[in-house]
């Protein structure tokens, strides 16, 4: 039985705005069931794609991390490890939901008729959407104070306190996605019937938790790209500068350079459907709550930008994997180690500069 032949208990599954099936018309998805872009070989595909390539780059992770010394490297490489995660569960969470509806055709209003996998697969898409965006805003703020004020005790991440930052965007991400199951905002289920997200009607929660998930997200990005446009400039004007051109800190520039790859794959992946998200939203406030029903171009236009937001999941694994100095080496071997950081600083006490090095 298909999305399009099931029916809800106590009436149609179009219109009713009080549960989490009545968002998209039931008809018209049945009728588009065949349609390419809800092909359960798209799901299939991009989580088989996405799992490996994420268990490929933690093993690497882990790998390099046991052969580190520097506190600044082992640090980002915390981080790193926690984005690879969080894509990986992320990935691994909703495809074991999604997937098997896509095959098995269940019935959503009959196996959970008390929405309780759907509140719980809206979660999962909202926390493990959220968190990388978090995360890449971290990782872009520890390595601008890392560049910029590198001799701030504060820039000294130690692993427990990274990964006690990595536990605190856990935790604020998780709270973010309960807002819904604790009274702001509803999931529901989306189009074509197979997954559930945040709902674009025009009602006050809804509209509350929709722009708060976007402009958070929104916002993240925008860190981010400050965060690494500085850094990027410190790092060029010390390179190029011919005082400091046989000292370049290859490390830091191997980090800003995997950090610039992950800010633009979340910037192109997510950006379009957070601004999506925004403008449906605000377009429908006139109604004042009158739309009981997302018109079929929004629901697959959402369903479009879904898509592009699994690609940042399948990515981000693969910046870390290919822009390793290892990597660079072997296709640029007059690529050698140069000093760290404290080559931007010549004139320094020689004893501070022991310090640091022992750092």
């Amino acid at each position: 039985m298909g999305w399009g032949d099931m029916e809800l208990p106590n009436g149609s599954t179009a219109g009713r705005s009080d549960t989490c099936f009545g968002v998209f018309n039931a008809s018209e998805g049945r009728s588009n069931a065949q349609n390419s872009i809800t092909s359960p070989w798209f799901s299939t595909a991009f989580g088989l794609i996405g799992l490996c390539s994420n268990l490929f780059a933690l093993c690497v992770l882990l790998s390099s991390s046991r052969k580190l010394s520097s506190r600044a490297r082992s640090s980002f490489l915390v981080f790193l490890c926690g984005l690879v995660v969080t894509d990986f569960m992320g990935l691994l969470v909703t495809a074991s939901v999604i997937i098997p509806y896509h095959f098995i055709k269940f019935a959503w209003a009959k196996v959970d008729p008390s929405c309780h996998l759907c509140n719980f697969l809206g979660f999962s898409m909202v926390f493990f959407g959220q968190c990388p965006l978090l995360l890449g805003a971290t990782m872009a703020g520890e390595r601008f104070f890392g560049i910029n004020r590198p001799f701030s005790r504060s820039t000294n991440i130690s692993k427990r306190r990274a990964w006690s930052i990595v536990g605190l965007v856990w935790g604020f991400s998780c709270l973010l996605g309960l807002l819904p199951v604790l009274g702001l905002g509803r999931y529901t289920l989306q189009y074509p019937g197979s997954w559930c997200f945040l709902t674009l009607l025009p009602d006050t929660g809804n509209v509350i938790f929709c722009l708060l998930f976007a402009l958070l997200g929104i916002f993240s990005v925008l860190l981010s790209f400050i965060f690494n446009t500085v850094s990027v400039v410190t790092l060029c004007r010390v390179y190029h500068d011919r005082e400091s051109v046989q000292r370049r800190r290859d490390s830091e520039v191997e980090m800003m350079v995997q950090l610039v790859g992950i800010m633009i794959i979340a910037t192109i992946c997510w950006m379009p459907l957070l601004i999506f998200i925004v403008q449906t939203v605000l377009q429908q406030l006139p109604a004042s709550g009158q739309i009981q029903m997302l018109p079929m171009e929004t629901q697959k236009m959402l369903l479009i930008y879904i898509r592009m937001v699994t690609w940042n999941q399948i990515l981000d694994p693969w910046v870390y994997i290919l822009f390793r100095r290892a990597v660079l080496q072997r296709i640029y071997p007059s690529l050698r180690p140069r000093p760290s950081i404290l080559s931007l600083y010549p004139v320094l006490n020689p004893s501070l500069r022991r310090k640091f090095t022992t750092d």
